[in-house]
């Protein structure tokens, strides 16, 4: 009899009790792994070579975007997709934005910097006019990224190392930052003013400090560039670093939650 009954008890214990610890763990790992993906958000950006990753070879060259993931905790990742010489047309027309949009994710971010290589007007592959063609194109980041429900971001060109002999910095972008300042309260979309806040930094630094910000380097004083550079686009590590810092700033002057909390104090 006894013998009977811990038969039945087992047999219980298999077709009840196994089951639910075999389930109700894949579903607990499940969970877990859906609550994890959730809670990470990656920031695509789309851009030129400002914002590029470069390979050692041409270190210390970097774009902002290179070091942007720095900043952020470890529930943030920034996935650069930033190329060199692409404008808001030749990105598109390479297949760069449709890339973009087929990785992106619903709470995602899309920052957009282009201006340095629309303005090529000896390129028609490249070259957009500021209010038309250059705001289009740029609409287009806008609503692809708002129909996969993530949050695009614009962000105008950083300007470029040229100063008046009086030591005040040019503005070197022409009528491209205020377009892209006008499409974004148009179509309501935050706007990080970094020409703005670089003209600002570099015109508190000076004509030869910001040497240090942009590639300026002496003949001999690194073997990727035995002869010497003296480039006044692109940046050395420590500038695309006080750069990536300037856009950071403008994301918490945006608001852009819940990317602002993520930024490391």
């Amino acid at each position: 009899m006894r013998q009977k009954l811990k038969e039945k008890m087992l047999w219980v214990f298999l077709f009840l009790v196994v089951p639910v610890l075999i389930f109700g763990n894949f579903f607990a790992r499940a969970t877990n792994n859906e609550n994890t993906h959730k809670h990470i958000i990656t920031v695509y950006l789309a851009g030129d070579s400002t914002v590029s990753d470069y390979s050692i070879s041409l270190a210390p060259r970097a774009g902002w975007g290179q070091v942007l993931n720095r900043f952020f905790d470890d529930k943030i990742v920034v996935k650069n997709e930033a190329s060199p010489g692409r404008s808001t047309k030749s990105f598109i027309d390479e297949g760069g934005l449709k890339s973009i949009l087929d990785q992106m994710e619903k709470g995602d971010y899309l920052f957009i910097q282009f201006g340095h290589n629309d303005e090529k007007k000896e390129d028609p592959t490249r070259y957009t006019e500021p209010y038309s063609t250059y705001k289009s194109y740029l609409k287009q980041y806008i609503d692809g990224a708002r129909a996969k429900q993530a949050i695009p971001v614009l962000v105008t060109p950083v300007e470029r190392r040229h100063f008046y002999e009086d030591g005040s910095a040019r503005d070197t972008h022409g009528e491209y930052p205020a377009a892209m300042k006008e499409l974004g309260m148009e179509e309501n979309v935050p706007v990080i003013d970094l020409t703005a806040k670089s003209k600002a930094l570099f015109e508190k630094v000076g004509p030869e400090e910001t040497k240090n910000i942009f590639l300026w380097l002496d003949a001999g004083e690194n073997v990727n560039y035995p002869d010497g550079v003296q480039d006044n686009t692109h940046f050395q590590e420590a500038g695309a670093e006080k750069t990536a810092r300037l856009v950071l700033e403008g994301i918490e002057e945006s608001k852009l939650v819940p990317l602002c909390n993520h930024i490391l104090k």
